[in-house]
């Protein structure tokens, strides 16, 4: 069982802001030696932000196709079109438009965004 998902970010409380509009609330605040964090939780499970005090660029797993390790976070929704147009005005960056796609006997609405800090997030939506 997957406990959680850990991010670092240069700003907890962009973050914070992001996460809540993907369905998560915050559930415990603390800090990590002398940095804030927190754990959300929502319906896809629990996430742990940590914030980064001296931040640096990530690899820019989404364009970089020799990048090996962290590729993206995939949380499946009820209504796909209807997230991303709302996450589209609220000002999300969406990397992928709404497609659909098949992998075996499954077919999928999938789009992908990216959180404040530019790290790739897929939604999807099983159609069959």
């Amino acid at each position: 069982m997957l406990h959680h998902v850990s991010i670092r970010t240069r700003d907890i409380f962009a973050a914070l802001a992001f996460y809540e509009r993907l369905g998560f609330q915050v559930d415990q605040r603390f800090t990590t030696g002398m940095t804030l964090a927190c754990w959300l939780v929502g319906e896809h499970g629990r996430l742990e932000l940590i914030q980064v005090p001296e931040p640096r660029p990530a690899p820019d797993a989404w364009l970089d196709e020799t990048y090996t390790g962290y590729y993206h976070l995939s949380l499946q929704v009820p209504d796909l079109l209807r997230q991303v147009q709302q996450l589209q005005a609220a000002g999300v960056t969406i990397l992928l438009e709404p497609r659909t796609q098949t992998i075996g006997d499954q077919t999928y609405w999938i789009a992908f965004i990216c959180d404040q800090d530019g790290l790739p997030i897929e939604l999807l939506e099983p159609l069959t």
